[in-house]
C-alpha cells in the first residue's frame, strides 16, 4: 500500500480478475493508464443517477430536457475551475484531445505561423499541416528547448503565431518546462495552446497562471473514459472561424436566397459543438475534474510518485532492460516509463512478444510499439529507418505495488526463461496457441 493509497477514489475494475493460459485466474495488472485510464467510481456512480434524466438539450421543453441541458452547461463550470481558466475563456467540449486540436487547426487566422517539436504526440504533431509549419526539432533538454523556439520565433515573419506544447511526453513521462515556454511565446507575441492530456491525471493544471491560451485533454484520459475531451481557452480566434463541424446547433438561421443556402453560425460555445452533443461524455469528465480536485493532488502524487519510482529502479536493474528518456534521469516525470529490451544474445527482443507474453502467463497489461508518437521514440530508440519499437509501462490511480511488483518479477523471469506457452504471430500479432482463455459473457 502506498502512503496516499487511503485517500485515492475508487476506481471501476479494481477487483477484476482476468485468465492465464495455464487456467488460473489473477487480479488484473493494468499498467496501460497513458493510454486510457479506467473508470473512477464515482463517475459511474454519477452517470448512472443521470441517466434516467438524460434527454436532448437546448431547446426542449420537457422536464428531463431542462435537466440534461443544465448538467452539460453545469459542466463547462467545473472544467473551467479544473484547469484554472479565465472569466472570458471558453469551454468546447470535443471527442478529445486530437479532436481539440484539430479543431483549434481550423480556427487559425490566415497566415498563421505554428511552432512545434518533434517529441509531441501525433495529436499535437499533425493538425497543423495545412498551416505554415516550423518545426524545432528534439531538443537536448529544457534549457535548448527555450533557446531553440526563442531562436525561431527572432526569426519568423510577422503575422498570427502559435506554439504547441506538449506538458508531458506520453512516451517518458517527463514534464516540459510551459511556464518558461509561453513566456518567450509571448515575448515574441504568439499564442500558446497545451496539449495536457498526460498531465491532468498526474498533477494539477493551472492554464492562467502557466500563461497558455489554450489547452486541450482526453476524458478517457482522466478515469472519464465516456467519449468527451475539451478545448479551453481564448475564444476570440474560436469565434471568428467558421464551425468546425456544420450542422444543427453551430447555426443560428439557415435561409435559402436565389437558390442557395445562407447561414448565420452561432455564437460560442455552440458555434463549434455542431450536433446532439455527448451531454454523458461532458458530465462523467465534470464528475471526473470535481472528484480529482476534491481528493486533493497531495494524496494522487504521493501514491503515483512511490510506484514510479519503484517501477523505474525496479526495471532498471533488470539485464537486458534500457529505460528511454529524453533529458536525463533526475528530470522530474509522471508515471509513464519506456523502456527497450535485449535477449541473451545481445539481440533486441520482440517487443510485441514481450506484451503478449506478460498479459497471457501474467495478467500484466502493458503497451507496445511507438505510443503515435514515432519521432521521438525513433529518437530515443537509435533506429535511423522504419517503425521503432518500445515498451511503456504507465501507472495511475488504480495500479498498487503489487502490480508493479508482478512485472518486475515477469520481466526479468521471461528474459533469463523464455515463455512458459507457445505463441504464434498472425496478422493481429502474437497470440498464444492454444489460447483456453474465455471472454466475458457479454461477447460471447
Amino acid at each position: 500500500m502506498t502512503a496516499g493509497a487511503d485517500r485515492i477514489p475508487g476506481i471501476v475494475g479494481a477487483r477484476l480478475l482476468v485468465p492465464l493460459v495455464d487456467g488460473r485466474w489473477v487480479p488484473d495488472a493494468n499498467l496501460d493508464h497513458a493510454a486510457s485510464a479506467p473508470c473512477l467510481t464515482a463517475v459511474q456512480d454519477e452517470v448512472n443517477r443521470f441517466l434516467p434524466w438524460y434527454s436532448s438539450v437546448h431547446r426542449g421543453s420537457g422536464f428531463t430536457s431542462g435537466v440534461s441541458t443544465r448538467v452539460y452547461e453545469r459542466a463547462r463550470a467545473s472544467v473551467r475551475s479544473f484547469v484554472g481558466a479565465g472569466p472570458d475563456d471558453c469551454v468546447l467540449f470535443t471527442r478529445n484531445t486530437t479532436d481539440s486540436l484539430n479543431l483549434l487547426a481550423r480556427a487559425l487566422p490566415p497566415g498563421t505561423t505554428v511552432f512545434r517539436f518533434s517529441a509531441d504526440h501525433h495529436a499535437a504533431l499533425l493538425p497543423w499541416r495545412d498551416a505554415e509549419v516550423r518545426r524545432l526539432g528534439m531538443p537536448a533538454g529544457p534549457d535548448d528547448a527555450l533557446r531553440l523556439l526563442d531562436a525561431v520565433l527572432a526569426a519568423a515573419p510577422d503575422g498570427p503565431r502559435l506554439v504547441v506544447i506538449t506538458a508531458v511526453s506520453n512516451v517518458t513521462g517527463e514534464v516540459w518546462p510551459v511556464a518558461a515556454l509561453a513566456e518567450v511565446a509571448h515575448r515574441h507575441g504568439a499564442r500558446v495552446v497545451l496539449d495536457a492530456a498526460q498531465l491532468v491525471p498526474h498533477q494539477p493544471l493551472d492554464m492562467t497562471a502557466l500563461g497558455v491560451d489554450w489547452v486541450a485533454f482526453s476524458g478517457h484520459k482522466l478515469y472519464a473514459p465516456f467519449g468527451a475531451g475539451v478545448l479551453v481557452g481564448a475564444p476570440d480566434w474560436l469565434e471568428a472561424a467558421e464551425p468546425y463541424l456544420a450542422g444543427g446547433g453551430a447555426s443560428a438561421l439557415v435561409a435559402e436566397e436565389a437558390g442557395r443556402e445562407t447561414v448565420t453560425w452561432a455564437e460560442l460555445p455552440h458555434r463549434h459543438e455542431a450536433g446532439t452533443p455527448n451531454v454523458v461524455g461532458a458530465h462523467a469528465l465534470a464528475v471526473a475534474c470535481d472528484t480529482l480536485a476534491a481528493t486533493g493532488w497531495e494524496a494522487i502524487t504521493e501514491h503515483e510518485r512511490e510506484l514510479a519510482d519503484r517501477l523505474r529502479r525496479g526495471l532498471g536493474e533488470i539485464p537486458g532492460v534500457r529505460l528511454l528518456g529524453m533529458w536525463g534521469p533526475d528530470h522530474p516525470r509522471v508515471g509513464v516509463v519506456a523502456f527497450t529490451v535485449v535477449d541473451r544474445t545481445g539481440n533486441p527482443a520482440d517487443q510485441e512478444l514481450l506484451a503478449a507474453v506478460l498479459a497471457a502467463e501474467h495478467g500484466i497489461g502493458i503497451r507496445h510499439g511507438a505510443f503515435c508518437a514515432h519521432q521521438v521514440v525513433r529518437h530515443l530508440v537509435g533506429d535511423t529507418e522504419g517503425p521503432s519499437r518500445a515498451l511503456r509501462a504507465s501507472v495511475g490511480l488504480g495500479t498498487t505495488p503489487e502490480h508493479v511488483e508482478r512485472l518486475l518479477t515477469a520481466l526479468a523471469g521471461l528474459l533469463s526463461e523464455g515463455p512458459r506457452w507457445t505463441y504464434k504471430h498472425a496478422e493481429a500479432g502474437w497470440a498464444p496457441v492454444p489460447d483456453p482463455r474465455e471472454e466475458p459473457d457479454f461477447l460471447r
